[in-house]
């Protein structure tokens, strides 16, 4: 059977939001130490990846919900699956298609991808509810397989975001291993329900695909609780904004090499140097797939830096690019510079590192300790994985110590409710496996991941997630759709557009306004209380006119840019390009006034005082205004050069 029946989906809005730079949807900091010493030393950086656009921009979702309904899903569970897809049909949208698979011993597809437009609705909800169990086993392979050609053989997939939800509640038993299939950049979000089933097969699912992240969620008297699980992932695929994402990392050849990128589950691919590479080393490119809206990605480089001599060095460079709208965005490289100094301290130290980096570290480790404890214990050595756990919990302790940061507390949370589940094996059986698998496959991926319970732990939530978790508990109330939630959030404040180098120069910028300023004062108060008699110093007043003129305009001119420009210093605020622009001018054309000024006036002065009788004291005041005038344009032309770099690097 072909599935290329997709549904067409709409045309785009002829007013579709379009942002004007949309590479600053993502946002690219860096955190590492500014000094390093001369000798050979390896130095870790922290690259973090943000999604800062609103929910405005999302893409549209193609989603497979893919349902065991085999027999041990009769009842209850079968019910609370139900409840959670129309959840989900109710939160979609006219742009969004969704399909639903169900499997037992084999899979269906129940329909192709269909819009959820009103009409729609009430069909999906009606096919939901005359769901029904089978008895000939259950065949998670097929189900997965039968997604991923629905993903595959769409006709409409230009600018659409793929994802699949697969929920199962028993191990796999017929129709082979489902481990085996490739997802390839398709996400799969697995959801193990109840405590009999494969925590190790689902989370293989999972990491084995871009970015989809294992969920346990328990078998409670909470009615909703599966509800809340699917919303959480619910939430962030309809926040998805950049698609396709990737970090390069390059460094300098001859400055660095990139030893090592902690980037979790996701995929490192290091690409050769081109020929004429112009002094770069390899470069390796790190695949994240989709963000979602306030998302964050963060890794971990470590930059082994050769020896050198004392000067300031740039050792490596960052640059992102994803998937906006079907076209392709990239970023402008972020240099990774280093003062390279015989005082720098050891690298070693790990309290010399910005906390954002010692804190990224204590969560790696943190997994790691996870990672460890369920090796352990999957090889039954209880005593060995708690006794890992409680040496975690300790380290962790100390961490807290020097570092201010919610993210420990949560990882507290975290380890303490695995010190419950890996008390016994019984315990560990029931809850404690799938609660570690979880919790792995959550840092692995950056993502959130239910561990039983949706609302315990919760690293990695962003906002819209929040707002899902509330309306799941709530089955009874209004359930409003994706688009009206977006449209519910607070407009989210503009992000910093960042500082062109030489505008972060303001105290220089502020001084050199001032110091503009007090000269053009000086120097137009000095030729104003200038006075001679006779007709040689009178015929010389339309020169001094012109100069005084000339040194009023460009003291108040000064005074007026050096008030915003210590309001920018007290409290940050961005210029447009016109402002930048508009500076430019002003200081270019005010230099050259000034300078036509005071070589008008020396000159003329000097000629008077050879060709007619002028007193000492007039041509010695008239001397030091110019001079004065001559100082205010040098500090009004150094201005200019940072009124230029600043527009020269907006546009």
């Amino acid at each position: 059977m072909q599935f290329n029946d997709d549904e067409e989906p709409p045309p785009p809005p002829t007013k579709a939001p379009v942002p004007a730079r949309p590479w600053r949807l993502v946002r690219l900091s860096k955190y590492h130490s500014s000094d390093a010493p001369l000798t050979p030393n390896v130095q870790e950086v922290l690259l973090e990846l943000k999604c800062v656009s609103p929910a405005t921009y999302r893409a549209p979702l193609d989603l497979v919900a893919v349902i065991d309904v085999s027999y041990s899903m009769i009842g209850e569970r079968l019910k609370q699956a139900q409840d959670a897809l129309m959840f989900i049909i109710r939160k979609l949208t006219d742009m969004d298609r969704i399909s639903v698979v169900a499997f037992e011993g084999k899979a269906t597809r129940l329909c192709p991808l269909r819009r959820v437009t009103e009409a729609a609705r009430a069909d999906l909800e009606a096919l939901v509810r005359r769901l029904e169990v089978g008895i000939t086993g259950t065949n998670i392979k097929d189900g997965l397989q039968t997604a991923l050609r629905v993903v595959a053989e769409r006709r409409s997939a230009a600018g659409r975001a793929a994802n699949i939800m697969l929920m199962s509640d028993g191990e796999q038993n017929v129709g082979g291993d489902a481990r085996e299939v490739d997802p390839g950049d398709v996400p799969v979000h697995t959801y193990g329900f109840g405590a009999s089933h494969d925590s190790s097969v689902l989370q293989s699912i999972a990491g084995r695909s871009l970015g989809g992240v294992y969920n346990f969620v328990s078998d409670t008297t909470n009615t909703t609780n599966l509800s809340q699980t699917f919303s959480q992932i619910l939430a962030d695929l309809v926040t998805i904004v950049p698609q396709d994402l990737e970090l390069a990392i390059t460094a300098f050849h001859g400055e660095a090499t990139v030893q090592h990128v902690h980037a979790g589950a996701y995929q490192q691919v290091q690409v050769p140097i081109p020929a004429g590479g112009g002094g770069s080393s390899a470069t390796v490119v790190v695949r994240f797939g989709s963000l979602y809206s306030a998302e964050v990605r963060r890794v971990i480089v470590e930059l082994a830096l050769g020896a050198s001599h004392p000067r300031r060095a740039n050792v490596a460079e960052a640059r992102y690019k994803f998937t906006f709208q079907g076209q392709q965005v990239a970023s402008d490289p972020m240099v990774i510079t280093m003062n390279r100094s015989g005082r720098a301290p050891d690298p070693a130290d790990e309290s010399i590192k910005p906390p954002q980096v010692q804190t990224e570290h204590v969560r790696q480790r943190h997994v790691g300790w996870i990672r460890e404890a369920k090796e352990k214990a999957d090889q039954r050595k209880m005593e060995d994985a708690w006794s890992v756990l409680a040496e975690a919990l300790n380290k962790l302790a100390e961490a807290a110590k020097k570092l201010a940061d919610p993210m420990l507390d949560v990882l507290r949370n975290e380890l303490l409710k695995l010190l419950e589940l890996f008390r016994t094996w019984d315990s560990y059986v029931n809850g404690g496996q799938a609660f570690a698998a979880a919790a792995i496959s959550s840092h692995d991926q950056q993502r959130i991941s239910a561990r039983g319970d949706a609302d315990k732990i919760r690293i990695f939530a962003t906002p819209r997630m929040d707002t899902y978790l509330e309306q799941a508990k709530q089955p009874d109330g209004e359930i409003k759709s994706a688009d009206q939630d977006t449209m519910d959030e607070p407009e989210p404040e503009p992000e910093p557009e960042p500082e062109p180098a030489v505008g972060k120069w303001r105290t220089l910028s502020v001084f050199l306004r001032m110091l503009t300023a007090v000269l053009s004062l000086l120097a137009f108060s000095i030729m104003a209380s200038a006075r001679t008699s006779g007709w040689a110093g009178d015929s010389y007043a339309r020169y001094m006119t012109y100069a005084v003129g000339v040194n009023v305009i460009v003291s108040f001119y000064s005074i007026a840019q050096a008030f915003v420009e210590t309001r920018r210093l007290i409290s940050p605020r961005l210029r447009t390009t016109s402002c930048y622009c508009i500076s430019l001018v002003l200081d270019q054309v005010l230099a050259y006034l000034l300078m036509s000024a005071s070589s008008a006036a020396a000159s003329r002065i000097h000629l008077r005082a050879y060709g007619f009788a002028m007193d000492r004291w007039f041509r010695g005041k008239i001397n030091t205004a110019v001079w004065f005038s001559f100082l205010g344009f040098l500090a009004l032309a150094a201005h200019s050069l940072i009124s230029m770099a600043n527009l020269f690097s907006r546009i």
